[in-house]
């Protein structure tokens, strides 16, 4: 992701802008920050920005500079950078875990003995521990990094190009501003409830700094820059300064990010005449868009830190697998790579300008075998200009046309979207095209997102009641609910959900003897291995009698889904042949563990179903098809897979964990049990346990709660 976002909060946040983002020396120009002072260590002062700063007593001026002692009002106190007055409340203020546990030890009565003392003792620095750590939020850290190549090419670059390089950067990072300023920047006011106060009301812009950055932690070339958004506006209504809507940033982060690249890409084909070219970036991650000739082996000469991020995160992805015997569910890879990310982290240096780009020029000719600065300017030079275009010069047909694509992408891989999922994909599908302005772009991917959204299937129900003119916006939207926070979906998911339930309860599916499944439960694979237990050996049977198209075998870490599944095989093949059980999973990593654990054949889910639909490979009568990590399989491939599984005779296995904390996952539109929908990762859920065709192992059938 080109834009991330990361909460700072007023201690450890506020110490870590002036002990590693505040290390600039000099008073530079916010335009040509990254080419002055080629000689002084450290990166550029800070600078402020947004349209919220107006509305200080004393108003600052957008692009000046921020000295220590006004970030330390405003991140530090919640408080006027000027004049050191309180913006709103104070930072709340929370109970430090040492000190709850000690006020919960001292009401403990005193007829406790000794033991009985020690053991609640125990119990309560158990259950505090357990609960999360509550801090109070300062600000929120936008990081705006360029593509991989255009900070190769800035680093190599001559000092005009860089700063040509930088002035792009910078516009589009304002651009996106903008964009957060007018479509997300919100703050909620009224009687608090659960879920907070009741109204989401408009802002008058935001208050924001702005850090420069050169480099990784690794010293290769990484073009990026903090925008530290605090956590403080003020509401246009009674002019009151609160906190921001942190659920709408968040919530928007991926828009935003994407958004940042192609008005990026924009301002460079503006400014250098670069063109862009779409790049894979290999299984499961989104294709990239870099500035072509740019070669990747350059690319990954600076990418010293993925690497080692990388060879970290495969050597942690190795060791889950010796000590579980499986492939990480969904969740687990992100924490991994997170966990890899810090392992390898190595401590910020700070570099004069002038030493990183002569390090790097000596770095990329011995790859270039070249002058870096001579093939950077020979390389820009003579480029033919990408066309520029305006808002209006895409037809009616090609939005309606771009609409559906962005609705079909985003239904592919969730089953549920709000706006911001389709304006994501709205950008994604103009990437191709250069616009003459931000402005164009704006309306264009607007248009492409409006368009997609009366093309999807609205779930949030309409409003049944009129909304007073004071608590509307200027948009006329109520202020009640919360902007572009409507939950879509399609026809064909729905439908594709109720074949779903359907499959699950037809009884034409092959069967296996109830004695074949017996035998192969009570029987040990191989000398010392341990027969199935009493749910293992239940679900089994359940499965292979049921005659059901669609079965679901639930079951967490640990619980012995694997034994489970080598035994279901062993009885299936007994009564339909050597082969007649096939597997499929998520990736062709998870394919091969999958084979090599219960001796079938395997493969990639995607694979299959492409050259399943070039009519190269088909299921047969009798055969069990086991999908596991169904949690990362889409509904509409699920629904394909269970509809030809249907039409040859063969049956389909869905294995994973249990759905989100044991609760069961219903319909939206009705109280009956979904057989397969995805949660907020857009991801498709088991079936929960509570349909009944859910076979339990172990903890799964204590953690539900839909029986109770």
């Amino acid at each position: 992701m080109t834009v991330s976002i990361r909460v700072m909060t007023p201690g450890p946040g506020y110490r870590y802008l002036l002990n590693s983002v505040v290390v600039g020396d000099g008073d530079r120009d916010a335009a040509t920050a990254l080419t002055r002072y080629y000689e002084q260590s450290g990166t550029p002062p800070g600078r402020w920005q947004g349209s919220g700063l107006a509305g200080l007593e004393q108003p600052i001026g957008s692009g000046a500079v921020v000295s220590e002692e006004q970030l330390r009002r405003l991140l530090g106190h919640g408080h006027d950078p000027v004049t050191d007055t309180p913006l709103g409340r104070p930072f709340r203020t929370f109970v430090p875990e040492k000190e709850r546990v000690q006020a919960r030890v001292e009401q403990l009565p005193d007829s406790l003995n000794g033991d009985e003392r020690t053991a609640e003792k125990a119990r309560i620095e158990a259950e505090e521990a357990a609960k999360p750590v509550a801090a109070p939020v300062a600000g929120f850290d936008l990081t705006f990094s360029v593509p991989k190549s255009v900070s190769t090419l800035w680093a190599v670059s001559d000092a005009g190009t860089q700063a040509l390089i930088a002035q792009a950067h910078h516009a589009a990072m304002r651009d996106v501003l903008v964009l957060i300023e007018r479509d997300v920047a919100m703050t909620r006011v009224g009687a608090a409830g659960p879920r907070g106060a009741i109204a989401q009301v408009e802002v008058r812009g935001l208050l924001a700094t702005a850090y420069d950055h050169y480099d990784s932690r690794s010293s290769d070339p990484q073009l990026h820059t903090h925008l530290v958004i605090a956590n403080r506006v003020q509401a246009m209504r009674d002019g009151k300064w609160r906190t921001l809507d942190s659920r709408a940033l968040h919530n928007a982060v991926t828009g935003l990010s994407e958004h940042y690249n192609a008005v990026l890409s924009d301002h460079l084909a503006r400014a250098l005449e670069a063109r862009w070219e779409a790049r894979e970036r290999g299984p499961g991650r989104s294709m990239a868009w870099e500035i072509a000739g740019v070669p990747q082996e350059l690319m990954d000469e600076f990418s010293s830190r993925t690497r080692d991020v990388e060879e970290a995160k495969d050597r942690l992805v190795d060791e889950y697998v010796a000590k579980h015997g499986r492939q990480p569910s969904s969740r687990v890879p992100w924490q991994i790579r997170q966990r890899a990310t810090l392992e390898t982290r190595p401590e910020k240096e700070h570099h004069s300008l002038a030493d990183l780009t002569a390090r790097w020029r000596e770095r990329a000719a011995a790859a270039l075998e070249a002058d870096p600065v001579a093939w950077a300017r020979e390389m820009l030079a003579g480029r033919e200009l990408e066309p520029l275009l305006r808002a209006d010069d895409l037809p009616a047909e090609t939005i309606t046309e771009l609409a559906e694509i962005v609705v079909a992408t985003v239904a592919d891989r969730r089953s549920t979207w709000r706006r911001w999922n389709l304006h994501a994909e709205a950008v994604r599908q103009s990437m191709p095209w250069r616009f003459a302005s931000a402005e164009d772009r704006d309306a264009i991917v607007g248009m492409i997102t409006d368009a997609a959204e009366q093309a999807s299937l609205a779930l949030t129900p309409p409003e049944f009641a009129s909304t007073p003119e004071r608590f509307r916006r200027s948009d006329g939207s109520s202020a009640f609910r919360s902007r572009h926070a409507t939950v879509y979906s399609s026809t064909d998911l729905l439908e594709a959900e109720d074949r779903l339930l359907a499959a699950s309860g037809s009884r034409a599916a092959p069967t296996v003897r109830l004695q074949a499944l017996e035998h192969a439960a009570r029987t040990p694979a191989a000398r010392g291995e341990p027969v199935l237990s009493v749910d293992q050996e239940q679900a089994i049977s359940r499965i292979g009698v049921s005659g059901r198209v669609l079965d679901v075998l639930v079951g967490p870490a640990g619980s012995g889904k694997t034994s489970t599944m080598k035994a279901l095989r062993r009885a299936w093949e007994t009564e339909h042949g050597a082969g007649s059980v096939v597997g499929l999973a998520p990736s062709a990593a998870a394919a091969t563990v999958l084979g090599e654990d219960l001796g079938i054949q395997t493969e990639n889910t995607a694979k299959w179903l492409f050259e399943h639909r070039r009519g190269a490979w088909d299921l047969q009568a009798g055969q069990l098809l086991i999908v596991d990590e169904a949690s990362l399989a889409g509904t509409l491939a699920l629904d394909q897979l269970t509809a030809h599984a249907m039409e040859v005779g063969a049956k389909i296995l869905l294995v994973g964990v249990p759905a989100l904390r044991g609760r069961c996952r219903r319909s939206v539109r009705s109280d009956r049990p979904r057989p397969a929908g995805r949660g907020a990762s857009g991801r498709v859920a088991p079936l929960p346990p509570c349909v009944g065709e859910a076979h339990l192992l172990g903890a799964a059938a204590r953690r539900c709660r839909c029986d109770r």
